[in-house]
């Protein structure tokens, strides 16, 4: 038999917020946005609707706060690296994971670029550009360049992965997209598609994503 302070102690946790978004996040990423209403929230933490709108006033808001928790997180990952460079690299990397994970991030941001959330993004790469020693001037044009790049591309691998179902598939779906161009659309109007056929098909998202950082960061070394 659950005593009283067994029950209380349930409740009191089912109360913090912080609980409430792990379960909205737990939702999003098990069965998808559509999914996430507050009564399968009730259901999952064993409450009533009113201690969950005690936290959050409405689902926005709820959306909002799960997506600030896992950009949040993101960022941390270049919280160790010494070398702002290698630290711009770790929160890079932090986004594309998070974005693989949660897919359903991309469409938050997507909707609102500059919510709370990515803030986070933006004060991580900008404080490494600080200490990069990029001048004053052109740290805003470096960190919104570095941060549209990493959010923007992050989210559109991370709809690519939705659409084209299980990691096994990519090889199979990349080789078919790589065939199906070069066989509509003739080399002599399109040379330089038939040329890179064979990375279409083979390249690693991953590789390419950090590849595309190191051409940023290239660029904004030129800038020291």
């Amino acid at each position: 038999m659950v005593n009283t302070a067994q029950r209380r102690h349930r409740r009191s946790d089912a109360l913090s917020k912080e609980r409430i978004v792990a379960a909205a996040i737990e939702i999003l990423d098990t069965q998808g946005e559509n999914a996430l209403t507050f009564r399968a929230l009730t259901a999952r933490l064993e409450t009533g609707a009113g201690a969950i709108y005690w936290h959050v006033a409405n689902r926005d808001d709820l959306l909002a706060a799960a997506t600030d928790y896992v950009i949040a997180h993101a960022v941390t990952a270049g919280a160790g690296e010494t070398d702002p460079q290698q630290a711009i690299r770790a929160i890079a990397l932090g986004v594309f994971d998070a974005f693989n994970t949660h897919p359903w991030v991309g469409t938050q941001l997507a909707r609102e670029p500059w919510q709370p959330a990515i803030l986070h993004v933006f004060e991580g790469i900008g404080r490494q550009l600080q200490a990069l020693g990029v001048p004053n001037l052109a740290q805003f044009n470096c960190a919104t360049t570095l941060m549209g790049y990493m959010v923007g591309l992050a989210a559109q691998y991370a709809a690519g992965a939705r659409l084209h179902l299980r990691a096994t598939d990519r090889p199979e779906f990349l080789a078919g997209l790589a065939a199906r161009w070069t066989q509509r659309h003739d080399a002599a109007s399109y040379p330089f598609v038939h040329q890179q056929a064979n990375q279409i098909a083979t390249h690693d998202d991953r590789e390419q994503y950090l590849a595309g950082i190191d051409l940023i960061l290239a660029g904004i070394h030129t800038l020291r």
